[in-house]
């Protein structure tokens, strides 16, 4: 069997546009086009095309949302895919998702969810026209329709169209150059080939395809709506099939102070007599620090994304919840627990009478897989040398279920 090497190609899905235009009272990218959202579509084709590492950058306090989205598109290459926060400007949001790409990637595709029916062939397009030597490359549309310079309500004159094109995604530029351009720009632009242009860079042209059209407005997405029956979800290629699944490490850590109400909770364990921590739910910094441990090795985010203060139904909860739902976040994206080792550091409480204890509690609550509890202090140094709370760092292996 070949194996797939790691990408060296990286795909930025901007997906964390407010939808304004479109008026559908929430997130584009969310809205769905018949059963899957417009994210989804978009997904799907960018997985059908050449194989890629892919960022998807969400709208703010939506990542969850994103996620469970990207997940169910990307099947068996979900070790290829990450989600990131947008920011305030199109430019800011590809900056993040610039940030998030691998060392090894040396082609960046920019490409907006928005233009969900984009085909696998203009991926592809663009992607040759870069191997070709091409900086920067941009697929285009002729423009069809009369064009007229217009001043108020006056037609001021014609506009001659046979030098003039539409503009699509993806985008592709060499990596080098976008990281430049992008580190060297002083104000804003509305698109990354303009940017990359500014910096000195010729810019190429491909053929785009009509049905990379970008859903802006409520007729774009009936449009959307009628076309998506006549262009069907890709078959995923083979090569996405090829490379076996390999086991991941991730690594998770968490604080909690001491002034909490009631009593210690730590370990997935009670500790009667002792000072509780604070926290939005019981503060247990060990179940907390598995909890971004395995997040983190399976590539689903992190504790904030799952479990933050906007999610008031973890108020007070303890490990068992926690980390039972977390087993499930893991094995619905296909995701098994291998083991996890997890060290405490704190004055108070003594683990040594309880690691036993810890472990079996914490171990139950991830389906039986083997969990390992240690213990130690800092010698006096530090928040958790004065006493004031305890810190918690967890090392976690995931393996394909």
């Amino acid at each position: 069997m070949s194996i797939t090497p790691v990408p060296r190609i990286g795909v930025i899905v901007v997906a964390a546009g407010s939808g304004t235009r479109l008026g559908a009272g929430g997130p584009k990218a969310l809205v769905g086009i018949d059963d899957h959202t417009i994210l989804r579509h978009s997904l799907t084709r960018v997985l059908a095309g050449p194989p890629a590492q892919i960022v998807v950058v969400a709208p703010p306090g939506r990542e969850g949302d994103v996620l469970s989205d990207a997940l169910a598109a990307s099947g068996e290459r979900r070790d290829l895919l990450s989600i990131v926060t947008g920011g305030a400007t199109r430019q800011a949001s590809v900056a993040a998702g610039l940030a998030a790409l691998w060392a090894d990637i040396e082609v960046v595709l920019v490409h907006d969810a928005a233009r969900a029916l984009t085909p696998p062939e203009v991926f592809e397009r663009v992607v040759a026209a870069l191997d070709a030597g091409a900086a920067g490359v941009v697929p285009v549309l002729p423009v069809i329709d009369t064009l007229k310079r217009v001043a108020g309500d006056e037609i001021v004159a014609a506009v001659d169209r046979s030098e003039l094109s539409a503009a699509q995604t993806p985008q592709g530029f060499r990596r080098d150059v976008l990281d430049a351009a992008y580190a060297g720009a002083a104000t804003d632009f509305t698109d990354d080939a303009a940017l990359v242009a500014t910096a000195g860079h010729a810019v190429s042209a491909v053929p785009g395809h009509p049905l990379a059209f970008k859903i802006t407005t409520a007729a774009d997405l009936d449009r959307a709506r009628h076309l998506v029956g006549d262009a069907p979800i890709p078959a995923t290629p083979s090569h996405l099939e090829r490379r076996p699944p390999l086991p991941r490490v991730g690594v998770g850590t968490d604080v909690h102070g001491f002034g909490g109400e009631g009593v210690l909770w730590l370990a997935g364990l009670e500790w009667p007599g002792e000072p509780a921590l604070s926290g939005h739910s019981d503060g247990d910094a060990v179940a907390h620090a598995i909890v971004d441990a395995l997040l983190a090795a399976a590539g689903l985010g992190d504790i904030g994304t799952h479990f933050g203060t906007d999610h008031p139904e973890y108020a007070g909860a303890h490990a068992d919840v926690f980390l039972a739902h977390t087993l499930g976040i893991l094995g619905a994206a296909g995701w098994r627990v291998g083991n996890v080792s997890v060290q405490v550091q704190a004055n108070r409480p003594r683990f040594a009478a309880r690691r036993s204890e810890a472990e079996q509690a914490l171990s139950a609550a991830l389906g039986g897989a083997p969990v390992s509890v240690s213990a130690t202090t800092t010698d006096g140094l530090g928040f958790t040398g004065r006493g004031e709370g305890v810190a918690a760092f967890a090392v976690a292996l995931v393996e394909r279920a």
